[in-house]
C-alpha cells in the first residue's frame, strides 16, 4: 500500500506521539500539519510503527478496543466512523482498583461490554455467528480513554494514530455467556459517586455489541493481524463519555453482566477523602 506520507514524516508523528505520552503534555493535532485530512491509511501506519515499537521495549499485546461506535460519542468527537487500537497488559487495571491519575493526560471513562475469545477470528468475512461461536465469556468493563491530543480536538486520523485515543481499561471480575444475554436490549449506566453521568444501551453500539466485533475481527483480519484467542476485546462504548474528576470513583452497571468500578487519585497522586 502506497501512503501519503513519506517515513520522515512517520517517524516524525511517533516522535510527537510518544513525547506527549513520556511528558503527560498533550501536543497539537497531527492532521494538516503531518498526516493528511482523511488519510486513514498513514494513520494506521502511524499506529503500527508505535505498537511494533510497544513490542519491542517489551510491552504484551492482549486484544484489541473498538472506537467511536456510539453515535454520540461520534457527535462528541465529531468523528464520523470507528476506528480500533490495541490493548496492552500494562494497561489493564483490577477492579476496584485506584489509578493513579497523574499517569494520564485527559482522561474520560465509559461502560462497556468486554468479549473474550476462546477461538481465533482469522477471516476476512467475519459474520454474527463467527463471533458467537469464538467468544469465551463477557464482562463489564470501564474503558479509560485517554488523547495524547490537546484538548481532545481530534479527528478520525489523529485518533487513530494515537492507537484510537487509549488509556487503561478496567474489567469485572464475573464471566458471563454471552447466550445468557441479549446484549441489542441489555442497558448500561455509568455513576460518579453513587450519581448516574452517562447511560447507554447495546443498540447503540453498532446496533449491537456483536456487530461490533464482527467489523474488528474482519477490519483486522484484513490489516493482517487477527485477532485470537484469549484475546479481550472492548467492543465499545454504550452511552457518552465522561470526563474524570481527579480524586472521584466510577462505577458502571450493565444488564446481565453485573458491576466493574474504578478510582482516581486527585492531581497531587493521593484520593480524596469523601
Amino acid at each position: 500500500m502506497t501512503l501519503a506520507i513519506s517515513k520522515d514524516t512517520l517517524d516524525e508523528a511517533v516522535r510527537i506521539l510518544h513525547g506527549a505520552q513520556e511528558s503527560r503534555t498533550p501536543c497539537p493535532p497531527l492532521r494538516e500539519r503531518l498526516l493528511p485530512v482523511g488519510d486513514v491509511a498513514s494513520a494506521y501506519a502511524v499506529q503500527r510503527a508505535m505498537t511494533q515499537d510497544a513490542v519491542a521495549h517489551g510491552r504484551r499485546i492482549v486484544g484489541a478496543k473498538i472506537g467511536l461506535t456510539n453515535p454520540v460519542v461520534q457527535k462528541q468527537l465529531g468523528v464520523g466512523q470507528p476506528d480500533f487500537g490495541v490493548l496492552f497488559a500494562d494497561m489493564a487495571v483490577w477492579d476496584g482498583a485506584e489509578v493513579d491519575v497523574t499517569r494520564l493526560l485527559q482522561p474520560r471513562v465509559e461502560a462497556e461490554v468486554a468479549f473474550v475469545l476462546g477461538r481465533d477470528l482469522p477471516y476476512e468475512q467475519v459474520t454474527v455467528a463467527d463471533v458467537i461461536r469464538a467468544t469465551d465469556h463477557l464482562l463489564p468493563a470501564i474503558e479509560i480513554v485517554d488523547s495524547r491530543i490537546a484538548g481532545w480536538d481530534i479527528s478520525i486520523v489523529d485518533t487513530v494514530a494515537d492507537n484510537a485515543s487509549s488509556g487503561l481499561f478496567v474489567l469485572g471480575n464475573q464471566p458471563v455467556a454471552l447466550s445468557s444475554v441479549d446484549l441489542r436490549l441489555c442497558g448500561a449506566v455509568l455513576e460518579h459517586q453513587g450519581e448516574p453521568v452517562s447511560v447507554g444501551s447495546g443498540a447503540a453500539c453498532l446496533g449491537n455489541p456483536v456487530h461490533a466485533v464482527a467489523w474488528l475481527a474482519a477490519t483486522m483480519a484484513q490489516a493482517g493481524t487477527p485477532l485470537h484467542a484469549g484475546d479481550v476485546i472492548l467492543s465499545g462504548a454504550l452511552g457518552p463519555m465522561v470526563p474524570v474528576q481527579p480524586g472521584a470513583s466510577y462505577e458502571a452497571r450493565i444488564t446481565g453482566l453485573g458491576t466493574v468500578r474504578t478510582a482516581f487519585t486527585n492531581a497531587t497522586g493521593r484520593r480524596e477523602v469523601r
